[in-house]
């Protein structure tokens, strides 16, 4: 029996309404959520408060100004403030946030700034020592500054203590009392800040956080939340909403040679900064010039894992054992070089000058970093995973090894080491060392089995290699490169056509050209022992009655003298 055709129309309506209305509301759903989202920007960008909304916190939250518990709302990331969406504007009106800069009371100190409920986990009570935070509504309270927790019950036994000390990083962080008197000085001069900073005690070494939030696993931004929540908001800078020249001039209101810089990111940002650093120079600010220690968030991290601060950040230790890690690092300098670049037949264009700390190179390690560069600008949201982005320069470089783009270099380019013609091998590949690490973690001229080189030596390692099959086997240590020399001066004239570059992971093809590398500057790192790790600290401490022998401790990278 044949369906009538009314029953037929029937059926196609009802099937067309069942897939079209959930359209339609979903469609509805996402506009009302963008409309809202961009309300919730335009709020939270006039507010005081450092606000950022999430749908769905991950651990029990409650709303500090109705106490109710909250899945979905807005927190500060500066004061610990956490509110639902119908309570927002009363807690951005009513609960005030972290003030980067207030005077301080008559008698120099300065008060606690408490704010109710939501305490970390695992946070103790300083008066009762038992664990706050263990009820399932709001309770107990936390200093914003010092980060010290409380009971409800136990605040009477720390009302007449009401001083705050800023806790364990008061050495890192800015009191806002120091920020209020330098806003008052008629004279703003070094000696100045100097008297100010004996107010803040003795080893004051206030450190300035620089992040870049879009660096290898997109960590930026968390970063910078648990950042400000223990320093000062002011310390914290984003460095995709100001440039690091800008923020680097807080460093003229500090206590010259204080101060300390944390770059979040990977070589490129650290660079970023580094040339930053050299501006000030230009603007006869040397005194003012921080010491720099790194975060490493990026895909390779090589100057990282030369100055001890590992290969990659991950999370793996918290923000805090970052900064006591900073408050153990010793100074060391390092040199930085320029390289110019010098097209042939353009001789009245301006060379192209760059400035480099890890190593130039050219040939097939230029030509996987050009690969992935290119194809990052294209997808960059694509590559947002230092595994992915490995991933990614293991592909290129397989193709390389069947490819062989940069064969027969040895025949294309010349290299002069200190002024004197090297002959060269059949190669594809050469590589300007100044640091001990390549290639995301491999030793190149101390993988043969010498000392590893002075940051500060004047001097730059000059290798070679075979091909992308070569590069492979030197980073699971079955070869070794082909050492070419070392020099004060390298010089490479590329003779006929194009060929892959690159300068601290930043590539580009490059015609025939002449390349010089000389000294440029010396910057000044913060060196951290990789032989005294993290974990090891508690070990130490209840050995203390052992003395080490001179070769069990740690030696950062030294003056060029130690190592003849």
């Amino acid at each position: 029996m044949n369906p009538s055709p009314s029953s037929e129309w029937t059926l196609l309506f009802w099937t067309s309404l069942a897939v079209v209305v959930p359209v339609i509301i979903t469609l509805w759903c996402s506009a009302q959520r963008s409309k809202r989202k961009t309300h919730m920007k335009d709020f939270f960008r006039k507010s005081k408060h450092g606000w950022h909304y999430t749908d769905l916190f991950n651990k029990p939250t409650y709303c500090c100004v109705c106490s109710q518990h909250i899945l979905q709302g807005a927190f500060c990331d500066c004061c610990g403030v956490c509110a639902d969406e119908q309570c927002l504007r009363r807690a951005d009106r009513g609960l005030s946030c972290k003030e980067i800069m207030a005077p301080s009371s008559p008698d120099g100190a300065m008060g606690h700034r408490w704010v109710r409920g939501n305490v970390p986990l695992a946070s103790y009570c300083a008066a009762c020592k038992q664990q706050c935070g263990t009820q399932p509504k709001l309770c107990d309270l936390r200093c914003v500054w010092c980060q010290t927790t409380v009971h409800d019950d136990c605040m009477h036994s720390v009302a007449d203590a009401d001083q705050c000390d800023l806790g364990e990083f008061h050495s890192l962080i800015i009191p806002p009392h120091y920020l209020y008197h330098v806003n008052k000085l008629r004279r703003r001069h070094p000696e100045e800040y100097s008297k100010l900073a004996s107010s803040c005690g003795s080893g004051w070494t206030p450190v300035l956080v620089l992040a870049n939030t879009r660096s290898g696993n997109n960590m930026g931004e968390a970063l910078l939340g648990e950042f400000r929540t223990i320093l000062n908001p002011v310390q914290v800078f984003d460095l995709s909403e100001l440039a690091p020249s800008k923020a680097l001039q807080l460093c003229t209101l500090l206590p010259p040679g204080s101060v300390r810089v944390l770059v979040c990111g990977g070589d490129g940002t650290v660079g970023w900064v580094l040339d930053a650093i050299d501006g000030m120079k230009l603007k006869g600010q040397d005194q003012f010039m921080p010491r720099v220690t790194i975060l490493p968030l990026g895909t390779g991290n090589d100057l990282s894992n030369t100055l001890g601060w590992g290969a990659g950040y991950a999370g793996e230790i918290p923000v805090e054992q970052v900064l006591r890690n900073i408050l153990d690092a010793e100074v060391v300098k390092m040199d930085r070089w320029k390289v110019q670049v010098a097209s042939k037949g353009l001789y009245f264009r301006k060379p192209k000058v760059l400035s480099m700390n890890n190593y130039f190179s050219v040939g097939p390690d230029a030509l996987m970093a050009l690969n992935f560069h290119t194809h990052r600008e294209k997808t960059p949201s694509f590559f947002s995973s230092r595994i992915i982005n490995k991933a990614v320069y293991f592909l290129y470089g397989t193709k390389d090894c069947l490819v062989q783009e940069c064969k027969d270099l040895d025949k294309r380019i010349e290299l002069e080491l200190d002024g004197e013609r090297v002959a060269l091998p059949s190669l594809e590949g050469i590589i300007v060392c100044n640091i001990g690490y390549w290639g995301g973690g491999c030793r190149l001229w101390e993988g043969m089995g010498d000392e590893p080189c002075p940051l500060d030596d004047g001097l730059l390692e000059v290798v070679g290699v075979f091909g992308s099959f070569h590069c492979a086997q030197i980073q699971v240590k079955l070869a070794n490169p082909v050492r070419l020399g070392q020099a004060h001066t390298v010089r490479l004239v590329l003779k006929s056509s194009k060929m892959p570059m690159q300068v601290d992971g930043e590539p580009w093809a490059q015609g025939p050209c002449t390349i010089t590398i000389t000294h440029k500057t010396q910057a000044l790192m913060l060196y951290h022992s990789s032989e005294q790790t993290d974990d090891d600290e508690d070990e130490s401490s209840a050995s203390e009655t052992e003395s080490p022998t001179p070769q069990d401790s740690p030696r950062p990278p030294g003056p060029a003298s130690a190592r003849a």
